[in-house]
């Protein structure tokens, strides 16, 4: 198949449905590890496609979602400097900090209300947009808000191996860049996993590869499949997980042949090596988790707002609305619907946590395409 179109046949998608159920003979759990799977599997109700002895729970693999709340709280102090121009991708912008008022007396909640309240904040596509923006404005310090998994950060690389050319010195990046790879065995070792099989995301194996989820695979005997994001390519994937599965076999495959190799991007690999080190990162939900994301090497550290602004440095707690329960959701341990505040007090307009806001939040897809009282109300097991 060449198109798009043939992924999203439906009746393909059903001859997968019917394949799985024929496989399947036990319970099992899997989890997908990318918030744009997430996204399909309830937008074109696969879960429902599948036989009642399945599950598919939901990992942290929004990029927005897992940004612990420190770190916006440290960008919402960045953007309130003054003489500051702070450049982010667009969902970064309304998920709440830790801070729950504004005012004088404290930060504001999220950096669309700092933006109201006159600080200089401007939505992007690119880092390289903000190295521009560096360039047009050498009177201000243009600080880029990096977040995201491996598959954003070689962009990230490139703006700072750009700005460095460059020669500019009013450019730096605030970094919340995390590694799949240790946030799944973190799982993976937590007393109450579920996780039976991954679905492991296809865009981040572009990059990366899928050589280093082989240990993973063989120390915790589970089945790692990496998957795409059209419908036909989870049912497939969900297959192969299951059918591995139910022959009591443990490794790594690929379902999606048609942009993952094993070694992965080798170019894009190189220019993350040469700009970045594995460092520990915080997560929403899973806290510290070691040699999980990237920081600057020394060579480029200058490029580090967290050394521009050290007055802006959170505390290293990562706080959250006390009805928010995300850092359950991020984990695969509840479901949104299963949330108390979840489309009452916690809306996309209205959002209590970074999974209702985001395009590839859990929350926000079962709001967008569930978001029916009587269908939650099945689901939940409770009128609402």
């Amino acid at each position: 198949m060449k198109f798009i179109d043939e992924y999203r046949e439906a009746g393909r998608a059903q001859e997968w449905a019917q394949a799985i159920a024929a496989i399947t003979t036990h319970p099992w759990t899997l989890m997908e590890v990318c918030g744009g799977q997430t996204h399909a599997i309830v937008k074109y109700g696969l879960d429902t496609l599948l036989p009642p002895e399945i599950q598919l729970i939901h990992g942290p693999g929004c990029p927005v979602c897992v940004t612990a709340s420190e770190v916006i709280d440290e960008a919402i102090a960045i953007a309130s400097q003054p003489g500051v121009i702070l450049c982010s991708f667009g969902d970064m912008l309304r998920v709440p900090g830790s801070r729950t008022e504004a005012g004088p007396e404290g930060l504001p909640l999220d950096l669309l209300s700092v933006k109201a309240s006159g600080g200089d904040v401007r939505m992007v596509y690119s880092p390289l947009d903000a190295v521009k923006l560096a360039q047009a404005n050498p009177d201000r310090s243009v600080v880029f808000f990096a977040v995201g998994f491996e598959t954003t950060a070689p962009a990230t690389a490139m703006a700072v191996y750009q700005a460095q050319q460059l020669g500019l010195t009013n450019f730096s990046l605030l970094i919340s860049h995390v590694l799949v790879p240790p946030a799944m065995e973190t799982i993976l070792s937590s007393p109450q996993c579920q996780v039976q099989g991954f679905l492991a995301a296809g865009h981040v194996c572009t990059v990366m590869g899928y050589r280093e989820y082989e240990a993973i695979a063989a120390q915790y005997h589970v089945p790692i499949v990496v998957t795409g994001f059209e419908p036909v390519d989870i049912l497939q994937g969900i297959y192969l997980c299951i059918q591995q599965l139910e022959t009591g076999t443990a490794q790594v495959e690929n379902q999606y042949a048609r942009s993952v190799r094993p070694q992965g991007n080798e170019p894009a690999q190189k220019l993350i090596s040469e700009i970045f080190e594995i460092v520990p990162q915080q997560w929403r939900g899973l806290g510290e988790i070691p040699r999980s994301g990237l920081g600057l090497r020394a060579a480029y550290r200058a490029f580090d707002a967290r050394d521009r602004f050290p007055q802006c440095r959170a505390s290293g707690h990562d706080a959250a609305a006390s009805e928010c329960i995300s850092g359950e959701i991020l984990q695969g341990f509840r479901k949104p619907f299963e949330c108390p505040a979840f489309g009452q007090r916690c809306t996309p307009e209205h959002p209590l946590g970074a999974p209702m806001v985001s395009s590839e939040g859990a929350c926000a897809a079962y709001y967008r395409y569930r978001h029916r009282p009587a269908a939650i109300a099945q689901e939940a097991g409770a009128a609402i």
